[in-house]
């Protein structure tokens, strides 16, 4: 029916806005443990274009064949990544349709033109503990800007000394926030990025 055609074009359509298009092609008959943010993931993949279907990138064929290390969910990789390789298990593979907004966009990148839809096949081969937790990343982006200012980690450390039973006087904070952001702020931009808090060490 025309109603039904119409709704399955507005789904395609906010598949399309919304996320990548993830299909499972091959799913482990135990999983022990799903991917989250913050997790550390070891994947094989190829890259394709969608509009010509040539390949970009593959892990078999570079890098002397071996797969490649990253971290879910702190923009290590493009968002549709982030987006598309939660919950997965060791031995699952999928296919993801990513369109331009959650890859390269209006740039493009290499041999990615601008405006590309981009079709990965991603073999999850092990999942690690990152070396911070996304969820405490999160708890301390308090207006979720994917970075952390002075007066965040300040508020966070605050709580944690109030936690703990602690007493530390603004002047005490104010210089442990400065030793911290001198450790952590890696670009000096005056933020603690996603990528800055996750592969830092004890600090926080």
């Amino acid at each position: 029916s025309p109603l039904r055609a119409e709704a399955e074009d507005w789904q395609q359509l906010t598949t399309q806005v919304v996320g990548p298009l993830v299909e499972v092609l091959q799913k482990p008959f135990l999983c022990h443990r799903r991917t989250k943010w913050g997790d550390m993931m070891l994947v094989h993949y190829e890259g394709y274009l969608e509009r010509d279907g040539s390949m970009f990138h593959s892990t078999h064929k570079h890098n002397n064949g071996q797969p490649m290390w990253f971290t879910l969910g702190i923009r290590e990789a493009i968002k549709g990544w982030d987006k598309g390789l939660k919950d997965m298990c060791v031995g699952e593979k999928r296919k993801l349709t990513i369109p331009p907004a959650l890859a390269y966009g209006k740039e493009g990148k290499g041999k990615i033109p601008p405006e590309s839809t981009l079709i990965f096949n991603v073999d999850l081969l092990e999942i690690r503990n990152g070396p911070r937790s996304h969820e405490s990343f999160q708890e301390m982006d308090l207006n979720d800007d994917w970075k952390l200012s002075k007066q965040e980690v300040k508020i966070y450390l605050k709580k944690e000394f109030e936690k703990h039973g602690a007493v530390v006087n603004d002047t005490q904070h104010d210089a442990l926030v400065e030793d911290i952001f001198d450790k952590e702020d890696e670009d000096s931009d005056g933020f603690i990025s996603a990528r800055e808090f996750t592969y830092k060490h004890d600090e926080l």
